[in-house]
């Protein structure tokens, strides 16, 4: 029975931890390196990461400031960046890449805020996957024999009392995420 609530706490940890890393690449009209440091970038003959590729900082509130590693990778990071869907288009100065990023407009606020309902929701609909799994892996277990009935209604509402528990961090996660980017 603990094994079926840890699996089932497991999968559902992890989706509300991608959730939040889904959160932290959408831009609050601060600069934040999470914005860009997921941003694939096609160097040395392989597909990376922008963070293995420079150092990301933020001097100023509205700026992010790209230092490649190697001078090499500018126009591949460049071309990148402009490829994403951040929005913000890049400033090569010598051997760094400014990004100033701009205010949120109302309308792209609430664009914003729609991509982060959706993200939402598909957290929400992997944790009653892993419910629904947890549910049936408690019956099949009842059904040879392993759990009694009263062990299956107790293990059934320990299951549903842990996803509550998730979709309400959900839930507190996006409301969160919303006041900051309707800050203005």
């Amino acid at each position: 029975m603990d094994e079926i609530l840890f699996t089932a706490e497991e999968g559902m940890d992890k989706a509300l931890d991608f959730m939040k890393h889904e959160f932290s690449s959408v831009r609050t009209g601060k600069a934040s390196p999470a914005l860009v440091e997921g941003i694939e970038v096609d160097a040395y003959g392989s597909v990376m990461k922008l963070k293995q590729l420079a150092l990301i900082s933020t001097p100023e509130p509205r700026l992010i400031v790209i230092q490649p590693f190697d001078a090499s990778t500018i126009k591949p990071i460049e071309k990148a960046i402009n490829e994403s869907k951040i929005g913000i288009t890049p400033s090569v100065d010598g051997k760094l890449i400014r990004l100033p990023v701009p205010e949120l407009s109302e309308e792209r606020r609430k664009d914003l805020v729609k991509t982060l309902k959706n993200m939402a929701e598909e957290t929400r609909v992997r944790m009653r996957a892993a419910r629904r799994h947890a549910m049936e892996t408690a019956k099949k277990m009842q059904k040879e024999g392993g759990l009694t009935e009263d062990d299956l209604k107790s293990a059934e509402t320990q299951i549903q009392k842990l996803t509550d528990k998730f979709v309400a961090d959900v839930d507190a996660q996006l409301t969160s995420k919303e006041g900051d980017i309707m800050k203005i």
